[in-house]
């Protein structure tokens, strides 16, 4: 008998396997590669909401956690993951300098908001108004980790590509049968496809679907993250990261003509230069009614688990939340009332 089958292997099933292997667990993954959420986010870790100027839900504490655990994932997997790579604010006004200057007085936020304004060097800007630096930030390369994570897994006869059938799930006391396989304890953390599942699609994930342009500028030559309406992300050889749209009612992971117009006005309302659109791509996001993460136990169900819920801070949230979930199975540490699905068992009962 297993410990674990991991359903899903974006950033929330590498982070929770991640755990298990540390810590000698045995487990299997299935994973079909359904939900491209992980796969198409832009990747940044970024404490900071930038339309408000504002800390990000416990924000510091998961990137204490999260920088070490990627670079454990870099030595591990032999690949380069984390580019540190500062987030430079376009400001569109003297008074968006002002609240600026005003948030990075608060305590918390005076880590990570530069107090310099940086005037703009680069012609293929507009920004008349410089830059805030929002410091210690970076982006994962989210492609590379899961193309890589994945790879390592099959090696190791961990993974099994294919759709999880849940008319061969059995629950019994104190474990579970998955088809030939018996596990004491399963976790979904199959993003935007737990709606599907008939044991937590009680749970209120809304899902809100994102789309990227990649485009090569070889005019650009920036070196920073901009964000303005959209930002733009540095890939190398000239390829430019552009994003992300937020649509709630669409839920299927096909790129849009209105999504890429719409990513293009913004773009062309700061960027002076000639570009060529290389790839668009489009995932949803596994977000939640309260912005909170989706993660615990099934209410009646007591081997079936969720970790869901990440919206677009994924990459920050993941390790965090994996190292609850797993303290919480195995040590019976609580979990943090804020991301525990117990909120919503109410919901459960009343279906």
């Amino acid at each position: 008998m297993l410990d674990y089958i991991v359903v899903g292997l974006g950033l929330a099933g590498i982070s929770f396997c991640e755990i298990l292997e540390k810590k000698g667990k045995s487990f299997k993954v299935i994973s079909d590669d359904s939900q491209q959420a992980s796969l198409v986010a832009g990747g940044l870790y970024n404490p900071v909401i930038l339309k408000r100027f504002t800390m990000a839900w416990n924000a510091k504490e998961q990137m204490d956690l999260a920088l070490p655990f990627y670079t454990s994932l870099e030595q591990k997997l032999h690949v380069k993951l984390d580019y540190t790579i500062p987030v430079l604010r376009r400001f569109a006004s003297i008074e968006e300098q002002n609240v600026w200057f005003e948030a990075a007085d608060r305590p918390g936020l005076d880590y990570f908001l530069s107090t310099t304004i940086i005037e703009n060097e680069n012609p293929s800007i507009d920004a008349p108004f410089g830059f805030g630096e929002v410091k210690h930030t970076g982006r994962i390369d989210t492609k590379t980790l899961l193309t890589s994570y994945s790879e390592y897994l099959e090696q190791q006869g961990l993974l099994d590509k294919e759709s999880f059938d849940f008319s061969c799930l059995q629950t019994s006391e104190g474990h579970i049968s998955y088809k030939a396989t018996k596990a004491k304890q399963i976790i979904f953390a199959c993003g935007y496809g737990l709606k599907n599942n008939p044991f937590f699609n009680y749970l209120p994930l809304n899902g809100t679907k994102g789309e990227l342009l990649t485009i090569k500028a070889p005019e650009y030559k920036e070196k920073n993250v901009i964000k303005s309406s959209v930002f733009t992300i540095p890939l190398g050889d000239d390829l430019y990261c552009i994003g992300a749209t937020y649509k709630w009612k669409d839920k299927t992971n096909e790129p849009t003509e209105d999504s890429k117009n719409e990513l293009l006005e913004k773009l062309k309302t700061f960027l002076n230069c000639d570009f060529e659109i290389v790839k668009h791509v489009a995932g949803i996001r596994p977000t939640v009614v309260d912005r909170r993460p989706l993660v615990g136990q099934h209410p009646e169900h007591k081997s079936l688990y969720v970790l869901n819920g990440f919206g677009s801070r994924g990459v920050l949230i993941a390790p965090d939340v994996s190292k609850q979930l797993f303290n919480k199975i195995e040590n019976r540490i609580a979990l943090d009332p804020e991301i525990n699905i117990h909120r919503f068992t109410k919901k459960y009962y009343s279906n």
